[in-house]
């Protein structure tokens, strides 16, 4: 982190001092962790499960393998590539790793409803995994980088925690791309989902922040260029509702 007091960060739409961004996000997790899921359902249709099982279904993981799962809050990416390691015939060692306490806890919560003990859970930062070098066959990250406040530093620190061979796979909302699309999609953004979250989760300022977040993340294109600098490669993008959302896949070589 830059020791510049004069550094900003983005923080929606506004610009806030680097070092108050990390603490604002994690208010806004903080408040809205409770009824994160079902927002998800509200907000997406139910589609973004469609989009989970497209992020998991392609990295395609197989018993034995050691993944982590960064900002991965509630457990939804954990609970499915447990799940498809399992009926592939084994289990899959893997770590949820999120920044936000009281998610975290939600992901445990919903553990131990479904039993489901593949999964070890703990609280650490994106930017500075409190995992070891090298270490990991997988490593995914949903709708979670668009919310650090160095992208490059998380990019980084994914590669440093792969193995050689080893996948990196991000699902993360991006650039709509189907004409027309577009304005339809701003009008929902801007004037629905914060009406939405002020209804369901009591909290209209923390979804006008998301909608404002997905609008000041890179494009596809910009974002794929990032990953090749970290030192990624065979970077490859997959489009999913018209790049509403998208997928980013890459290895560490």
């Amino acid at each position: 982190m830059s020791n510049n007091p004069e550094t900003t960060a983005h923080f929606g739409f506004r610009e806030v001092p680097e070092a108050d961004k990390e603490g604002l996000v994690r208010e806004v997790f903080s408040s809205v962790a409770a009824r994160y899921d079902l927002m998800n359902d509200l907000m997406s249709g139910g589609i973004h499960r469609i989009w989970k099982d497209a992020m998991v279904e392609w990295l395609n993981p197989r018993p034995g393998w050691r993944v982590l799962d960064v900002a991965g809050g509630t457990g939804d990416i954990g609970f499915r590539i447990a799940e498809m390691a399992r009926a592939r015939g084994g289990e899959a060692a893997i770590t949820v790793c999120d920044i936000n306490e009281k998610m975290v806890g939600e992901g445990l919560r919903r553990a131990r409803e479904k039993s489901e003990a593949a999964i070890a859970w703990t609280v650490g930062d994106a930017e500075n995994l409190p995992v070891p070098d090298a270490h990991f066959d997988a490593y995914t990250i949903a709708f979670g980088i668009r919310n650090v406040t160095h992208i490059d530093k998380a990019l980084a620190e994914a590669r440093r925690v792969l193995k050689p061979g080893g996948r990196f796979l991000c699902l993360e909302f991006s650039k709509v791309e189907m004409p027309g699309l577009d304005a339809l999609y701003d009008a929902y953004s801007f004037k629905l989902l914060p009406k939405l979250g002020g209804w369901v989760a009591k909290d209209e300022e923390s979804y006008r922040y998301l909608a404002e977040s997905i609008r000041r993340f890179p494009p596809q294109a910009q974002f794929a260029k990032m990953i090749a600098e970290a030192g990624l490669g065979r970077v490859k993008i997959r489009n999913l509702s018209g790049g509403i959302a998208a997928l980013h896949s890459a290895w560490r070589l």
